[in-house]
């Protein structure tokens, strides 16, 4: 659940404001809540949009996660074309070790 908090404890924690504030201040408490979240979410996103544009006129790669992933791809692709010619060496000699047993039965 969300912060680990359960029903019952988020059920606790209502009757508590609402013997506090009352059922009418309830409204107003919740359409400032969601003022508050809305300027946390538009302030966050305009940090996110300043850092991309400052390191967009820099030159500056942000996206490393993208560049990890393209270098991890690569030095697996790497990696299979070393690896086949072994694989097949093998299977050649397994196929000669364990034909004339095949051919036997």
């Amino acid at each position: 659940m969300y912060l680990f908090i359960s029903g019952a404890e988020i059920f606790v924690v209502l009757v508590i404001v609402v013997m506090l504030f009352g059922a009418d201040k309830l409204p107003e408490i919740a359409r400032g809540l969601g003022k508050g979240m809305r300027q946390i979410k538009d302030a966050t996103n305009d940090i996110k949009r300043e850092i991309k544009n400052s390191a967009e006129k820099n030159d500056i790669d942000i996206d490393i996660a993208s560049n990890i992933r393209k270098e991890i791809n690569k030095v697996t692709d790497n990696f299979e074309d070393l690896s086949d010619p072994v694989k097949k060496a093998k299977d050649t000699i397994v196929d000669e070790i364990t034909g004339p047993i095949k051919r036997n039965k």
